[in-house]
């Protein structure tokens, strides 16, 4: 069942909007401004944002934006009555997915929350996980002040698993993100998953690649997983 929330100040459209996608099988939070919002997605692990623009306190692009710069990448539709193309520019540029003029159909809602459920958000250029930080956009990799130099390979296996942080990622996904179609034989994903965790782990006590057994391999923050070599 799929999760989501709805961040809307206008109360008798967001009780209409909440009545709909739970009779469509939803579970719906609610929050009226974008401060409150914030803080329920620190608690929550959510499907689907579904977030006005015009909020009290924090507005949706400022609500988004902020998300994108910490990691977040829970997918985001944007809900507004604002149809200027500069204002859709203004929403991707924050990091939206998807954007909907107020009124819309509830039956085109569902259909757009499901497509954007079944991925996870490309807007964000930042991926953390404790001190570890991957920034897309600048091609670079840091753990703390140190600098992490990656092959390509490692990049994309990185990538993968930060993504997936803290959830486990099994070998099968990992081989397709590193090679596509062509996968190598499996003794290549052992190598190089070697070498990610000499580059990000090596001069540091505290490991954040973890083996998971049975499952495949994860990225958490220090004292939350036990490796398995």
């Amino acid at each position: 069942m799929l999760k989501l929330l709805l961040a809307e100040d206008d109360l008798d459209l967001a009780q209409t909007l909440v009545q709909y996608l739970e009779l469509e099988g939803f579970i719906c939070d609610h929050v009226s401004n974008g401060i409150a919002g914030y803080n329920l997605i620190k608690q929550n692990n959510y499907d689907v944002l579904l977030l006005d623009i015009n909020m009290p306190r924090l507005d949706g692009l400022g609500l988004c934006q902020r998300l994108r710069d910490q990691g977040n990448d829970t997918p985001v539709m944007m809900l507004t009555a604002r149809d200027q193309l500069d204002d859709k520019l203004q929403g991707f540029n924050a990091g939206t997915d998807d954007y909907l003029i107020k009124p819309f159909d509830m039956e085109e809602l569902v259909a757009r929350v499901r497509a954007l459920a079944n991925r996870r958000s490309g807007q964000i250029q930042m991926l953390t996980c404790g001190e570890l930080q991957m920034n897309l956009s600048e091609r670079s990799v840091f753990r703390g002040s140190l600098a992490v130099k990656l092959s390509p390979t490692s990049w994309r296996l990185l990538e993968c698993l930060m993504r997936a942080s803290p959830h486990p990622v099994s070998r099968s996904v990992l081989m397709d993100a590193a090679w596509g179609d062509d996968h190598p034989d499996s003794n290549s994903l052992k190598v190089h998953i070697y070498n990610l965790r000499k580059a990000i782990d090596g001069p540091f006590s505290e490991p954040l690649l973890h083996t998971i057994s049975g499952a495949g391999f994860a990225i958490k923050p220090p004292g939350t997983g036990k490796t398995n070599v």
